[in-house]
């Protein structure tokens, strides 16, 4: 452990620090001028006057009021070359947050039902990846999501429709309208996708009960769990989550905006570290949730009062979690002991 930093340089530690974001859906990356720009371009009517009247729309009662939304901002997405900009004006941003590796949640789903094919989506997000290392000084990959609000036979269709380009895509994750939809739904899809090869994670416990938790870890075996807040419901799955070194992917201001907790001072990320659990500090759809992940990093220091220590331990996690190879992980946590160590030396 490095030596505690002072409280007085903490947003600066914050902001300086190299992390790895692991739950981020790129569409909801779309800020409102790209979404207006690129619904110029290709000719797609909006039902919002102007850009500052879509932002103002932003506001949600849940999951759901939110996915509506979201998914009439993905109707401006129609070529290889709209999906390859917005990918890459999110590594920008992430890029300027000191993000050094990320893994981007994607879906066909969406976009096949638009009429677009799985190639036109995989083919613009890949390119976007594959130049982020010259271009942006890190490393980009792909995690493609089943939307759970859709049936298992269109999960395996989607599966089935990105095999040609696998070798662009680093893992399988399960997304959308949890409530309803248990892991269970999924799990012969992703018997099908673990037998493949992929990495494997899943949304469980953001809205939904413990009991979603311990179905993906059980019926989807999954190695990471995206959200997973509802586990301090359970004293048991906690321990398992602490003892199995389960990694956690949360996004405080995404559970805020979406009223899963009322505020940030209420959020349990703090609780959680506390108790052992791997957790990790994301954004999630940082265009709709009000920050990206430093927004979520400093908002929620400042709400739950963590120091310095817990700032290691969450960018940490996030390398040691990531689907890196080992010297990839190495690499990045020797940069990250390198700027604590740079800050103890101005205590």
């Amino acid at each position: 452990m490095h030596p505690l930093i002072a409280s007085s340089r903490l947003p600066e530690l914050l902001r300086a620090m190299p992390k790895a974001e692991l739950h981020m859906h790129i569409e909801g990356s779309l800020e409102p001028e790209l979404i207006f720009a690129m619904a110029q371009r290709n000719a797609v009517p909006l039902a919002y006057p102007t850009v500052e009247a879509l932002r103002g729309a932003y506001v949600f009662n849940n999951l759901q009021s939110f996915l509506d939304i979201y998914h009439e901002g993905t109707l401006v997405l129609k070529t290889e070359q709209d999906f390859y900009e917005m990918t890459c004006a999110y590594l920008a941003r992430a890029r300027a947050d000191n993000v050094l590796h990320t893994e981007i949640f994607f879906d066909t789903q969406t976009h096949t039902n638009h009429g677009l094919d799985a190639e036109t989506v995989i083919n613009g997000l890949h390119r976007a990846c594959e130049e982020a290392p010259a271009r942006y000084g890190m490393s980009a990959s792909l995690i493609l999501c089943f939307l759970r609000h859709l049936s298992e036979q269109e999960a395996f269709e989607s599966l089935e429709q990105a095999l040609p380009l696998r070798d662009k895509i680093v893992g399988i994750g399960l997304a959308s309208g949890e409530v309803g939809n248990p892991p269970e739904k999924f799990a012969r899809v992703f018997d099908r996708a673990r037998a493949l090869g992929f990495r494997l994670v899943a949304h469980a416990g953001e809205e939904a009960p413990p009991a979603y938790i311990w179905s993906a870890l059980d019926a989807l075996k999954v190695e990471r769990i995206d959200h997973g807040v509802q586990a301090t419901h359970d004293s048991i799955l906690m321990q398992r989550l602490a003892r199995e070194r389960v990694p956690l992917t949360v996004c405080p201001l995404s559970n805020v905006k979406l009223k899963v907790f009322p505020s940030l001072e209420r959020h349990n990320l703090r609780q959680m570290l506390d108790a052992g659990i791997v957790a990790t500090v994301n954004s999630d759809d940082p265009a709709y949730f009000g920050g990206y992940i430093n927004e979520n990093f400093s908002r929620s220091f400042a709400a739950l009062g963590m120091d310095s220590q817990h700032a290691y331990q969450l960018a940490k996690n996030s390398f040691e979690v990531s689907f890196l190879d080992a010297a990839a992980k190495r690499r990045y946590l020797d940069q990250l002991d390198g700027v604590f160590e740079e800050f103890a030396a101005l205590n």
